[in-house]
């Protein structure tokens, strides 16, 4: 599943700014999102709307030792309404990829692009287009006014920007923070598929509501110690919303996002619209998803390092894509 983060606020016809545009992608997938985070996230970052319900169910559970048999009844008797239908980390992973479409149509896909629009505060718009292929190449597009920012990951260990907002117009390399965690960002299987081979650790951390309706929180630990939270419904095993923290220049700022409007498309579930910023800023940006492509021809030369493009450079062609119908809302 693919994210797009557009973090910053962007000072457009302002050549000094270095802010960048965007900022880590997910997915779902990456379920998920191929987000890489920081590692001190506090429940207090959570969107008021959340509620939480006191339980914390390890992967690590079944190795304690054995109680004793009166602990055991007393424990039974006080957490009954709770455990009854409690269910472990791995369940809740295998049944969220099972929601998506399932884990071998998930590793199926070959490339994707995504295309679609985003709008930031003060009625500043934009469109953007994001390219995937195995083994994780991206390319990532945003047009505001006639200029075109491009982040590109060659899929092995080199990566560029080009930002014409910057004082810079040529292609720059990623920085070191990029490239530490860039082949989460464009792995869009996401971090839940074959996450212990990746190097990741996850915990169930709960059982909540969102919007008056249960969720399952999850945390994720990657091969880094990067700390982020994902929140599945409990009745679709949808993901409703992404909690982290996003670093930009030297600051680091609590995120979150949150995802509706699912259609399928190849036989895959995608979140057609992602609202997300930071609690407590005026950071916020909303992506509207207007086409999926499944395995779309995208020649490798997409991957390489770009050249700065003219305010009125095309974008790259690519055939049009009926968008998918609308399926039934979910309850």
């Amino acid at each position: 599943m693919i994210v797009i983060t557009i973090l910053g606020r962007i000072k457009i016809g302002m050549p000094e700014s270095r802010e960048e545009l965007f900022r880590k992608f997910y997915s779902p997938p990456m379920a998920d999102l191929p987000v890489p985070m920081a590692t001190y996230l506090t429940r207090g970052a959570s969107t008021p709307r959340m509620k939480e319900e006191p339980s914390l169910i390890s992967l690590q559970a079944a190795n304690e030792p054995p109680m004793k048999p009166a602990i055991i009844s007393i424990t039974l008797l006080f957490f009954l309404p709770l455990s009854a239908g409690a269910q472990t980390a791995d369940e809740i992973v295998q049944k969220v990829l099972d929601a998506r479409g399932g884990i071998e149509k998930i590793k199926a896909v070959e490339s994707e692009r995504v295309s679609g629009h985003v709008t930031f505060p003060q009625g500043m718009e934009g469109t953007f287009v994001v390219e995937l292929k195995r083994p994780l190449k991206m390319r990532v597009e945003i047009t505001i006014q006639g200029q075109k920012v491009i982040r590109v990951y060659d899929g092995h260990a080199s990566g560029w920007m080009v930002n014409p907002f910057a004082e810079t117009k040529d292609a720059q390399p990623l920085t070191s923070e990029d490239l530490k965690n860039i082949s989460e960002e464009s792995d869009f299987d996401g971090p839940l598929v074959d996450y212990q081979a990746k190097g990741h650790r996850i915990e169930l951390a709960g059982k909540e509501t969102l919007d008056d309706k249960p969720v399952y929180r999850l945390k994720l630990t990657n091969k880094n110690g990067n700390v982020r939270f994902y929140f599945f419904d409990a009745a679709s095993f949808m993901l409703v919303k992404w909690e982290g923290t996003q670093k930009t220049e030297d600051q680091e700022l609590p995120w979150e996002s949150f995802f509706s409007d699912f259609h399928e498309v190849g036989g895959l579930k995608y979140p057609f619209r992602i609202d997300q910023g930071s609690p407590g800023t005026e950071i916020k940006q909303t992506l509207v998803t207007e086409t999926i492509e499944i395995d779309p021809r995208i020649d490798n030369s997409r991957f390489m390092k770009p050249s700065p493009p003219g305010p009125s450079a095309p974008g790259a062609p690519h055939p049009p894509t009926a968008p998918p119908s609308p399926d039934p809302p979910q309850k």
